[in-house]
């Protein structure tokens, strides 16, 4: 079986990290599409030995875009398209489907109340989701919010699994000498009490929330 990923771009994120991770375990031939952006995930998932395409989509209204992955999805003979994020389920569900791909799967890492991937959420933005929504076989919301806010658009509840995000445990397990050794390169008692938080600069993410409550 062999599946291609299509993701609205491959900069340091969420969703992407998440796609990476997720590749390392698929037990399938996988290749990934990027609508933009080809960054360092993209570089790092080339290093695990994963194909990478670059769509090289000029922006929203890019209609040419469609017509260059329709025909990379017919070329790659792919049993399963795989839509990551916005754009790209836009995109890569109508393509997969013109292709002649019947089974396409959607995975929603993120709706905002108000904002989808950094833009204002508006209700063509919407419907144009919905009436996509139609053309692939399932939708994989990676938390019950999501999942919320899928039905609250008008997902139907029968079309929305959600699996949450993973993680890889063993990476990030308790280690007393990366401890001792990260505080001491920071200048960090060893019995002071440390609060961190991991993410992007952006609004968001409402570190702005974090600091209020360490306070």
């Amino acid at each position: 079986m062999k599946a291609l990923h299509v993701i609205t771009g491959l900069g340091v994120g969420g969703a992407e990290q998440q796609l990476r991770l997720l590749l390392r375990h698929l037990p399938l031939e996988c290749e990934v599409v990027t609508l933009t952006n080809p960054g360092s995930v993209a570089d790092g998932l080339r290093a695990d030995g994963v194909r990478v395409h670059h769509l090289r989509m000029g922006g929203n209204r890019d209609l040419g875009a469609l017509p260059r992955l329709t025909r990379l999805i017919r070329r790659g003979r792919y049993d399963l398209v795989h839509t990551h994020l916005y754009r790209a389920c836009v995109y890569g569900r109508i393509a997969a489907r013109l292709a002649g791909v019947r089974a396409t799967v959607a995975t929603e890492h993120s709706l905002g109340e108000a904002e989808i991937e950094g833009r204002p959420l508006t209700r063509p933005t919407r419907a144009l989701y919905l009436g996509t929504e139609r053309l692939g076989s399932a939708t994989v919301a990676v938390s019950h919010t999501v999942a919320g806010r899928l039905r609250a658009w008008g997902v139907p509840q029968e079309r929305i699994h959600v699996v949450p995000n993973g993680i890889d445990a063993a990476r990030f397990r308790f280690d007393p000498e990366r401890r001792a050794a990260v505080r001491a390169r920071l200048g960090i008692a060893p019995d002071a009490f440390v609060v961190g938080g991991v993410g992007r600069l952006v609004a968001g993410k409402r570190f702005d929330a974090l600091v209020r409550a360490v306070a």
